[in-house]
């Protein structure tokens, strides 16, 4: 199993005025240069424990939500205790404060926003809906992430990871894999991020996005000379395709019954190593792992059924 180190990948962060943009926020209170505060925290809160008194497990990292249960809450509370929860809550310096449901804003916690200075936004999107939606946004933006050196297609809707040395082919491959109708999302340098505990996404860098690299012929547009429906911004990665020169020596395998895998931030991908030969067609045999992985996925492995038939088989020979 090849491990790609990344244990070491940094932390990353998003601008809360992202944030606010992606979601059209209604800012009730807007400190100076708070949009440009990062947010590093991928999880949200419901405050309702502290809005109780109880800060023993507080992330003051996390971005609090106001929904109609701690709307409610508050308003049965008198004045005075509304502003003390809500100043206790402030003085805690989260990320920011925003409520949800297009709920009204009580005058003590604008007051205690503005005096702890505490961004104050509001959604007329439902809480559960906003959550779910703010996390995945977040997910995204905070992934662990690495750049690999690569290829990265879609077959049949299968995201392939093509990895090897230079001028092993990949990148002829994935042309002619975008000749048979699928499509490329990055050629040379993938960026892959973590986006849950069971995907990995890949993209490309900007400044190479729909480029391809061919030597003898130089940089193309696969957007322009193939067209829109020939190029991807984002793909999960579900397979990995390791190209090597053919080496007489080396023992390939021929059955498929022994899962190779890569380690990539901690997930292990299926891989395929696939020796590269003159006269080999790569395309066809890439587009044949990415079904055959799809079908395993399915809950059919050819392997394991043709090993039960050789079992079977010769059971009956020695009965």
């Amino acid at each position: 199993m090849e491990n790609f180190n990344d244990e070491s990948y940094e932390e990353y962060s998003v601008e809360l005025g992202e944030i606010v943009n992606e979601f059209k926020l209604e800012p009730l209170v807007e400190p100076d240069g708070c949009i440009h505060s990062r947010i590093v925290c991928a999880d949200v809160n419901r405050p309702g424990l502290p809005l109780s008194g109880f800060f023993d497990c507080f992330d003051s990292r996390r971005i609090q939500l106001f929904g109609r249960a701690e709307h409610q809450y508050m308003s049965q509370q008198t004045g005075a205790v509304r502003l003390y929860k809500i100043q206790q809550l402030a003085a805690q310096a989260p990320p920011a404060i925003i409520i949800t449901s297009g709920l009204s804003a009580f005058s003590e916690v604008i007051q205690a926003c503005e005096e702890y200075h505490i961004p104050l936004y509001r959604t007329d999107v439902t809480t559960s809906r906003f959550q779910s939606a703010l996390i995945a946004s977040l997910a995204v933006s905070l992934a662990p992430r690495i750049t690999r050196h690569g290829v990265l297609v879609e077959v049949y809707g299968e995201g392939v990871l093509i990895l090897g040395d230079s001028g092993v082919g990949k990148s002829e491959t994935a042309i002619e894999l975008v000749k048979r109708g699928h499509r490329l999302i990055a050629d040379d340098a993938v960026e892959i991020k973590r986006v849950s505990e069971k995907t990995l996404v890949g993209s490309a860098p900007p400044i190479i996005k729909h480029f391809v690299e061919l030597r003898g012929i130089g940089i193309v547009d696969i957007r322009r000379i193939f067209g829109m429906g020939a190029v991807k911004d984002t793909e999960k990665i579900d397979l990995v395709v390791k190209l090597e020169p053919w080496d007489k020596n080396k023992s390939y395998n021929r059955m498929g019954i022994d899962n190779e895998t890569t380690r990539i931030l901690g997930m292990d991908i299926i891989t395929n190593t696939i020796p590269v030969h003159p006269g080999r067609n790569l395309a066809i045999i890439i587009e044949i792992a990415a079904m055959n992985n799809r079908q395993k996925k399915m809950g059919y492995n050819t392997a394991e059924e043709f090993n039960k038939r050789i079992q079977e088989s010769l059971k009956k020979e020695n009965n």
